[in-house]
């Protein structure tokens, strides 16, 4: 498991990494505060509070690099 912390601070930016992250087959998690939540279900991530970075936690060994590059837009280097 990798853990990486992103930013969906506008709505504009939710619907495209849902879609990006749902070419997986691995699980991810969203973690923000006492909250764990999918991070492919759109309705869950709204219930987060998107002003703040949120943690990603990618449950994948193999196509860890091909997930991150994917992914690059929204992480917070």
């Amino acid at each position: 498991m990798k853990t990486v912390q992103i930013s969906l601070n506008s709505i504009d930016k939710v619907k495209p990494f849902v879609n990006d992250i749902t070419k997986f087959d691995n699980d991810f998690d969203l973690v923000s505060g006492r909250y764990v939540i999918d991070a492919k279900s759109i309705m869950g991530i709204f219930s987060l509070d998107l002003s703040k970075p949120i943690n990603l936690n990618i449950h994948a060994e193999d196509n860890i690099d091909e997930i991150l590059t994917v992914l690059d837009a929204y992480i917070i280097q």
